[in-house]
Formats: structure tokens, sequence, C-alpha cells
């Protein structure tokens, strides 16, 4: 990087999987000083385009997969000085469009040659990563990660309640790391001396289940669509996973059935951990305190389905349209906001946004506290239905409804009433080899959620749209509503 011009502070671009050589590409940007700007490659081509331009990349490393994706992104990347192919000569592309292409091997091993590199950072507030935020209308916004601020997450994760890190633990990174700095477990790992295993590109259940068992995991974190296809991979072949401690879930709430599934069919806690790309991105975790212990099934399962409390760098809060904050009783819901020492102040380049004048940050999630301090997230504030003034969480209805044998996966979405403004819908995938109707679901759905919760109609698709970091997209859903690619008898 630095024989390439790139200078302390400046950025360098990385589109790559969780490789090795994006592990080192993340510590040698880092130590130079610069700051490294992790791409999603899932997301749409002008965004990218949008993110390298207004982060200012000054270099681009990529991986091998991503050849077309560069080549079609590169007359329109002009200020990117250098593109570097993370492979060896053998595997460099006889013919290419990109100008100059460098090659990653060839790079490294000239610098081996050189004199040793000295670590350059001078100050831990100074940049070290980067990410832009896609859970934001308009467009994306960057957020810097401080030598200071991941240093705060990676201790975070290596605590007891956090992903109980240690020298004896082997974990599988399914989370990429270009999504929300991959939660840090990166350096967490790497702090602790544990074993971390990259899994490239490939997340379908057989893989996760052969690298799992192969690799002798025994934690590992994902969003809970992997966690989808993993257990499903282990019912369809009846086999189950022998080293497995800890799963670390976040991203978006586990229903319930699935953590029963997980813990219950096969004996591997789950921990849920919630933060943002805004967080750096650890921000609560969620494992129960001395004085609630002990706890019947029932109030511990209830207990799981919460986000957890914040550690300790950070405070939460939850307050009203006014601004007011709302009692601490597990009930009353508002709009949730963080603030703390890693917590973003400001947007890159941007003036609005970011943490108020008092550090508050808001999440954009509707979210509960409880007495103990626990935090459950109910609904994101786009995505909360308002039904006679009052709110339907539609994380609820979701949850519940996968719980049905019938369902694979639910999203409910709001759709207008003439009376009561809005309704819930609920939108179904059938489980494999299901057949349900819309009078199976709602009779599944009858007393487990209040009455007037219940979805007005169901409707079923083959699949549900997903966003470049695995959530289920409602803004796609909306679109597809809005085009009649949805068919509503009822609106």
């Amino acid at each position: 990087m630095r024989d390439l011009g790139v200078r302390y502070q400046q950025r360098v671009g990385t589109i790559m999987w969780n490789t090795t050589r994006h592990l080192e590409a993340w510590y040698g940007i880092a130590g130079l000083g610069a700051v490294c700007h992790t791409i999603n490659p899932r997301l749409h081509g002008k965004d990218i385009i949008f993110m390298a331009d207004h982060a200012e990349d000054q270099v681009i490393i990529f991986d091998l997969t991503f050849l077309k994706l560069v080549e079609s992104l590169a007359p329109k990347l002009s200020g990117v000085k250098a593109f570097i192919l993370a492979t060896d000569r053998q595997h460099m592309p006889q013919e290419t469009s990109i100008p100059n292409l460098l090659c990653y091997e060839e790079l490294l091993n000239r610098q081996r040659r050189n004199q040793p590199f000295h670590w350059a950072v001078r100050d831990e507030t100074a940049a070290c990563g980067m990410c832009y935020t896609s859970g934001t209308t308009g467009q994306p916004k960057g957020v810097m990660y401080t030598h200071r601020s991941n240093w705060i997450a990676a201790t975070t994760l290596l605590s007891p309640d956090g992903a109980s890190l240690s020298a004896s633990s082997q974990l599988l990174l399914i989370v990429p790391m270009f999504h929300a700095n991959g939660w840090c477990l990166p350096y967490a790992c790497t702090a602790a001396g544990a074993g971390l295993v990259l899994p490239g590109p490939s997340l379908d259940g057989a893989s996760v289940y052969d690298l799992l068992e192969r690799q002798k995991c025994t934690i590992t974190a994902a969003v809970p669509t992997v966690w989808l296809a993993l257990l499903q991979h282990l019912q369809d072949h009846d086999v189950r996973l022998s080293t497995l401690k800890i799963s670390v879930i976040g991203g978006s709430a586990a229903p319930l059935s699935m953590i029963k599934a997980i813990q219950d069919d096969y004996g591997i806690e789950v921990r849920h951990l919630w933060g943002m790309t805004e967080t750096s991105p650890i921000a609560t975790y969620n494992t129960p305190k001395g004085r609630m212990l002990p706890m019947s099934a029932e109030e511990d399962m209830s207990f799981r389905l919460k986000q957890g409390w914040p550690h300790f760098c950070n405070d939460l809060r939850v307050v009203d349209e006014e601004g007011h904050e709302l009692p601490r009783n597990g009930q009353a819901q508002g709009a949730l906001q963080i603030r703390g020492h890693n917590i973003v102040q400001q947007y890159h380049k941007l003036a609005e946004g970011g943490a108020d004048a008092n550090g508050w940050f808001d999440t954009g999630d509707i979210a509960t506290l409880d007495a103990w301090g626990y935090m459950q997230i109910t609904d994101r504030s786009k995505d909360v239905i308002k039904s006679g003034g009052e709110w339907i969480s539609s994380v609820i209805v979701e949850n519940t409804a996968v719980a049905s044998p019938e369902v694979f996966e639910a999203a409910v979405i709001g759709i207008p009433h003439k009376k009561w403004v809005e309704r819930p819908l609920l939108i179904v995938v059938a489980a494999a080899g299901q057949s349900p109707t819309q009078d199976s679901i709602l009779r599944f759905l009858k007393g487990k959620i209040a009455t007037w919760w219940m979805p007005d109609e169901v409707v079923f698709l083959k699949e549900l749209p997903h966003t470049a970091s695995g959530k289920i997209s409602k803004l796609d859903l909306r679109k597809q509503l809005e085009s009649k690619q949805i068919q509503v008898s009822k609106m």
C-alpha cells in the first residue's frame, strides 16, 4: 500500500469474501495507518461506485470471484489509482479490461524482500476501518471505525458474557467481514489467540456443516438465515454437530422456534448479540445475570428472545414520540436510543445524522427495556404497523408464524385500511413438503398473539427478497405489493 502511494488515513477498498488474504489486508492497511473500507459485493453496482467515490478509495483489492464485477465498475472509478487481484500469478487472468491490474502475492513477496515494516499508527482515535450502512433511507452513509472503537468491541467479545473467546476457541466466521466490520470478530479472535476459520463464499447448509465438523469449531457467528439452511441440512441428513458449543446470532432476531431447535434438539447455546454498523458494531449481549437465576424453562425462553443488556461502554433508553424516556417495564415500546464510547457521532462527510448534542443516537428500532436492563426489539420504526392508533409488532407476528412446521420463512408488512389506517399482511414461504393454507396458518396463530394482531390475510410466495446483508427486504415486498406482484384480495 505504501509503495502504491497510499498515505496515512487514506482509504483502501476491499471486495472480498472471508479469506486469509482479506484478514491480511485488514491488518496491513490498519498497520499503515490507512483505512480499510470493506465493500459489500452483493450491493448494486451504482451503490458500490457511490461508496468507493464517496470514501475516496485509493486502491481496491478484490477476489477472483469478483473479476467480472470489477471489470464493469473500473471505468467509473476514476479516483482509484490501482486494482489488486487477491491471487497468485498462476491464477491471474490472461486478458482483462482493468488497467494495470496488480497481483496480490507478487506485491507481498516483493515487500518480504525489503526492509521489515513497522506499525505506523500514531493515534488510537485515528480511523482504521470503514463500512457503509444500507439500513438507512437515501444514499448509503459511511461509518468510520477507530483503533479505539475496535479495541472496545474486541474486548466485549472476549468477555464471558460476549462471545467468551479464549485461546482454546475455534470460531467459524460466517458473518461476512464486509458486514458491520465482521462484528469485530477477526480482531477479537486474534486478541484471544483463538482459531479463526474463514469459509470463503460457500455458506450453504452442507458447506457450513462440513467446515464446523472438519475444523472442530466450538463457536460460530451468523445471521438467522444461515441457521435456517444449516438446521435444514441437519434434519435432512440426520446428523449432529459434535464440537459446536455456542452459536452467536445477530443481524435480526432469531425466532423462538429456531432457538428451541438449536438449544433443545442439538444442545448448542444460543447467544443473541445486537448492534449496528453505527455501534462498532457490538452494543448488547444476552446472558443471564446471577440474581435472575434459576429460571424456569418458560422464563428462560422468554429471556432468550431479548437482544440483551448494554456492555460497559454503552447506555440504552427508549423514548416516546416527544422524546420522553419510557419506563423500564418490558412493556412500553418506543424509539431505541444508544450512546457510548464506540457509537458513531457523525457520518463521513455528512453534517446531519449521527448522535445528538447529548450523545444519543437514534437506532431506528422500536424496542422495550425491562427492569433488569434487557432490551428487546419489537420492530424497525419504518416497519412498525400502527392499527387504530396502536402498534403491532411485525417481528413477533413473523417469529410466531415461523414456529409453525408448515412455514419456512415469513414476513409481515402493513397494508392500508379505511377504518384502522393499517392492518398486517402475512407473507409466507412454505416449508419443504408442506402445503399450508390461510386457514391453517391463522389457526396456528390463534391464541399465540393478540386477537387484533391477527393478519387480515395470508399470501404465499416461493421465496422472500433479501437485502445484501441477508435480512428480509420489506422495501422490496412493498414494491411487489404496489406493482401487484403480490396479490391481495382485501385492501
